[in-house]
């Protein structure tokens, strides 16, 4: 016969300890359980208590908030969900894979935050077992996968999305009365909102040391048009509009799925004629030619294998003696040279931005020549032929 619940109840007390009087309090939860917490070093003397210790009424403050909260349901250890992190974090990928339909590459960022720096200190825990505490506690000294490195703090906040992720999960499904992690205090980021990108020149220097004629296109077509890796893998050519001179975006590939473009819509890009004729020659090949065969094909007409040509990509920088920049960074040089071109809503269009604030990050790049003309205009004294007086300053 199951107990009936009742009202929290408790008491504090003090103790004397070697190093000085303590507080702590008994109380008993809804469900009989009765627990013994230490408070916090008691303060005897005169005057406003330190920081960290408590007097009589601040300990009996601190119990009534306790009691409070298992009144509510909401004291961290009360729930027991019979769960462990590890169980949490099997359902948060699962949700995020099935229910979600969240991207491969994104997943897989998930599976590696996990696996790498969340199960290894919360794993064997049981869910109620994490308190806001103990992941403060963590999170003073998030240590790096390897150790002679340190994680920036953007790293650390993506850390705690995911943890935040975990459990707000599990407060659905194992019934969690709150998110341990609400709480947590994110760290400080600073950003100079910089970013690296090739010179025109540049770009043809990297399309010349490809290792073929594929690559090169693809380096060019890159640059060019701003697509994403995954974009340029999963173009066909039904896709190249060579008269109405546009690539429709309309697939993105990684990890070995076919998904939408990251913003979830098709959109178009103009195909400038010196892409359009590297196109144009690739569909002289022997094969794989038709409206639905691949532009950049693997092995057997199937999809490029993206980290091959991501080797590819770093060994044609080293032969053109060219700075270590990222692949994405190619997308990044479009947007920096059409900004200069085009209003930021047709680029924010071509590039597939979902926020506009995205795509202002380039504004800072775009030229504008009579910028100093207009300073100079503002600041000009015009010449109205009166004489300057000589009257002194009192």
């Amino acid at each position: 016969m199951r107990t009936p619940a009742r009202p929290p109840s408790g008491h504090v007390f003090r103790l004397d300890r070697v190093r000085g009087p303590v507080w702590y309090a008994k109380y008993r939860l809804p469900d009989g359980r009765q627990v013994q917490r230490k408070i916090g070093p008691a303060w005897t003397e005169r005057g406003r208590p330190p920081t960290g210790y408590f007097t009589k009424r601040t300990a009996e403050d601190w119990l009534r908030d306790v009691i409070d909260q298992a009144r509510r349901g909401t004291l961290p250890g009360m729930t027991r969900t019979g769960a462990t992190f590890a169980d949490a974090a099997v359902e948060f990928l699962r949700h995020a894979e099935h229910d979600r339909d969240v991207k491969p590459s994104t997943l897989r960022d998930y599976r590696s935050t996990i696996n790498a720096h969340l199960l290894p200190p919360f794993g064997d825990l049981r869910l109620e077992d994490i308190t806001t505490d103990v992941i403060e506690h963590w999170r003073r000294d998030v240590p790096a996968r390897k150790p002679d490195r340190t994680l920036s703090n953007r790293t650390k906040n993506k850390l705690l999305v995911v943890l935040h992720g975990i459990f707000e999960r599990a407060r659905k499904v194992y019934g969690l009365p709150g998110n341990p992690v609400a709480d947590v205090e994110r760290y400080r980021q600073r950003s100079s909102g910089d970013i690296e990108v090739f010179s025109v020149e540049e770009v043809h220097a990297l399309v010349r040391a490809a290792d073929s004629e594929q690559d090169a296109a693809i380096f060019l077509t890159a640059a060019f048009t701003g697509l994403r890796r995954g974009e340029l893998i999963a173009l066909r050519w039904r896709d190249v509009d060579f008269a109405g001179s546009l690539v429709r975006v309309r697939a993105s590939y990684a990890g070995e799925r076919l998904t939408t473009p990251k913003s979830g819509k098709v959109r178009s890009v103009p195909l400038a004629p010196e892409v359009a004729r590297a196109l144009a020659a690739l569909g002289q090949r022997g094969s794989y030619t038709s409206d639905d065969d691949l532009v950049f094909v693997g092995e057997h007409g199937t999809y490029l294998d993206g980290s091959a040509l991501r080797r590819r990509y770093e060994r044609a920088l080293g032969r053109a003696q060219l700075r270590h920049l990222r692949f994405h960074d190619l997308r990044h040089t479009f947007g920096t040279r059409m900004i200069s071109e085009a209003d930021i809503r047709r680029v924010q269009e071509w590039m597939g931005h979902a926020d506009v604030q995205t795509t202002m990050k380039y504004l800072h790049y775009a030229p504008r020549a009579d910028d100093a003309k207009l300073v100079a205009r503002a600041f000009c004294v015009q010449d109205t032929g009166a004489p300057e007086s000589s009257a002194e300053v009192p």
